[in-house]
């Protein structure tokens, strides 16, 4: 496994090279890169390394996942998912279950997070999957809509409501007989991110796939994926702005019109001028995010919120400019900044929309000024 954060960035940079492009079009990742990262420890790069994976600090995990979501969203959402369901695992799971899934998932398979529902979005309290013990088995119902990573993985983390109203996550292996996928066809962003809907008809797995026994409060345990989600999906925004910052630098430094560089045209220089601090103001507020979660601040799940709402509203902004500035020649499908245009705005939506994070941070505001 890579030891440094420059040696993690390396490997995905040798095996990513420039084939997001490709993925892109395709509407898919190959199943043996994702494979090979998760094994390296890259997909879930905070998992203790007695567990099997690189033990990397909430900030360096960060900086990981931007740089992974420089060169592709879809990718990244992998990155995500996985990160979630080891995040849940950790946080809810007991020693044999830790022990267990997480040297899994440290070791090549991988799992998507089931939680939306065609009635049940930021509202997870809606949700009516149903997870009920039944003597030494699990029986689990419901259906499960853009599940990320559902057509890659080995396994997924339902959750659900039991038998008594409480929260549960089970571990739900795709091969498992009641588990139906169905790809979701052209997708907006993410093209290759393998997002699926998910039916579950009484699908029955052991008891020991329960997370810690089930029964846990609905916000603890939502709030422990969500924050994680909205912490990653952010630092994939930055990488996202990233991209478009050198892609929009790139160009306007090379392409000339009337004679002279766009660069030294004023009203592309305020576009570029932007984009920098776009970048400087999203990886910001993800560095303080992060320091609250690893500090354990009491108002860490809002600041993971105000990271993930800051960060995707300049990632679909910068990308809406960096294709103004390289106009055709970041106009087609595949391209980088195409690509980021796409992927930008559905960051608006997941892991929370843009609505949802200002209701929750107008709480917030209004708490402290009680």
């Amino acid at each position: 496994m890579p030891d440094t954060l420059s040696e993690q960035f390396a490997l995905v940079d040798g095996l990513v090279g420039d084939q997001p492009e490709a993925w892109d079009v395709a509407g898919a990742l190959p199943r043996e890169l994702l494979a090979k990262l998760g094994a390296a420890g890259i997909l879930c790069a905070e998992v203790p390394a007695a567990f099997g994976g690189l033990g990397l600090s909430c900030g360096a995990n960060g900086a990981l996942t931007a740089h992974v979501g420089s060169h592709c969203s879809s990718l990244r959402s992998i990155m995500t998912s996985q990160g979630i369901a080891t995040a849940t695992i950790r946080r809810f799971g007991d020693k044999g279950q830790r022990s267990r899934f997480l040297g899994e998932l440290t070791g090549g398979q991988l799992a998507a997070v089931a939680f939306s529902e065609p009635g049940a979005g930021s509202d997870l309290s809606a949700m009516g999957t149903s997870v009920v013990s039944e003597g030494d088995s699990v029986v689990v119902t419901g259906e499960k809509k853009w599940t990320t990573g559902a057509r890659y993985a080995d396994m997924l983390i339902v959750f659900g409501l039991d038998e008594h109203g409480l929260g549960a996550a089970v571990v739900v292996p795709v091969d498992t007989p009641g588990v139906h996928l169905e790809p979701v066809a052209n997708p907006l962003g993410c093209r290759a991110a393998g997002h699926a809907n998910v039916r579950l008809d009484a699908v029955r797995v052991p008891a020991s796939h329960l997370l810690g026994g089930g029964g846990q409060a609905l916000g603890m345990l939502f709030t422990t994926a969500l924050s994680y989600g909205r912490m990653s999906v952010a630092w994939g925004c930055v990488g996202i702005v990233r991209a478009c910052l050198d892609a929009a630098t790139r160009h306007a430094a090379t392409r000339t019109q009337g004679g002279v560089p766009l660069a030294d045209r004023q009203l592309i220089s305020r576009h570029l001028a932007d984009l920098l601090v776009a970048e400087q103001v999203s990886t910001q507020v993800c560095e303080h995010a992060a320091r609250s979660w690893t500090a354990g601040s009491p108002d860490q799940a809002v600041a993971a919120v105000l990271a993930k709402h800051v960060s995707a509203g300049h990632a679909a902004r910068s990308a809406a400019t960096a294709v103004q500035v390289l106009a055709s020649a970041g106009s087609q499908d595949g391209h980088v900044v195409a690509r980021a245009y796409r992927d930008a705005k559905l960051m608006e939506i997941i892991e929370g929309s843009n609505e949802i994070c200002q209701l929750i941070l107008a709480e917030h505001a209004l708490s402290l000024a009680r």
